[in-house]
């Protein structure tokens, strides 16, 4: 993978720090994708000394500000205009009804909308790439989801599991959507299901609350190794450089739910997430 350019987002702990390991392993430049500097540059230490690479670098994005993306996107695009992979890995899971700094509720804000913002603006550089890859880190937790574009903040009917299960909903959505645009390109975009990986995703930072539940379910998970093994598959596998739109659990395609395959629910998240994130 010398010469081979990868942006892995939420790159600071977890999938993304292994997947930015990995990566880097198989001589890929990364580009890790943090929203907090010192939690970015503590992640940054720990992949180089276990990759054994220097060529890692840290960029600063905060997924749920738009405006953070833009400046973002216009800083990277400047530095390396063309990119050969892009791993959208980021997420959240929130316990009580948040809002981004755009009044995004935070998990479909951050988890399908940011990253919706970043891929679009990033288009251009994968497709200058030789083949460019972007992979979307999806759950199966999609299939209890819907996408209530009624209440979208869902100010009247807030439920953690069903969030986070609305924006894997659109995640999937997106991918295939996507797909179905960069037809005749050579840009490719697959999503995927991870399992159930021991991460902090659904740890509150200030109160801490989580931690104790993780712990004790610790040894059902994956480890976030493991987790990372389809993404980093779907990145860098040659067999799949003409496969596009398709969903994974553990290197193998998984039939979809009739409403994540659902082409006019695809075209109409496309078009309102267009107009809410301000993408002509």
């Amino acid at each position: 993978m010398r010469g081979t350019i990868a942006l892995v987002t939420g790159a600071n702990s977890g999938m993304g720090l292994a997947t930015t390991v990995e990566l880097a392993r198989k001589g890929a430049k990364v580009i890790m994708v943090c929203r907090n500097r010192q939690r970015g540059e503590e992640a940054l230490a720990a992949a180089k000394q276990k990759s054994h690479s220097e060529d890692i670098e840290l960029m600063l994005c905060d997924l749920a500000s738009l405006e953070s993306i833009r400046s973002f996107a216009e800083e990277f695009t400047m530095k390396y205009p063309m990119l050969d992979i892009l791993i959208n890995n980021a997420g959240v899971v929130t316990i009580k009804r948040q809002l981004t700094k755009d009044g995004f509720e935070m998990d479909l804000g951050v988890n399908h909308l940011g990253h919706f913002l970043l891929t679009n603006l990033l288009l251009k550089s994968l497709q200058a790439a030789e083949q460019g890859r972007i992979i979307v880190v999806a759950s199966g937790a999609y299939k209890i989801g819907a996408l209530h574009y009624e209440d979208p903040t869902l100010a009247r009917r807030f439920n953690p599991a069903k969030a986070y299960a609305r924006s894997k909903l659109a995640n999937i959505l997106f991918t295939r959507e996507l797909a179905s645009r960069l037809h005749g390109t050579r840009v490719t975009v697959n999503c995927l299901h991870p399992g159930a990986v021991g991460t902090n995703i659904g740890v509150n930072r200030q109160t801490g609350f989580g931690k104790s539940v993780l712990k004790l379910l610790s040894y059902f998970f994956l480890t976030p190794e493991q987790g990372a093994d389809t993404a980093i598959y779907l990145a860098t596998d040659p067999d799949l450089e003409e496969v596009t739109g398709q969903y994974y659990y553990r290197r193998k395609i998984k039939q979809l739910s009739p409403r994540a395959q659902n082409t006019i629910e695809a075209e109409r998240l496309w078009q309102w997430s267009q107009e809410q994130v301000g993408l002509s």
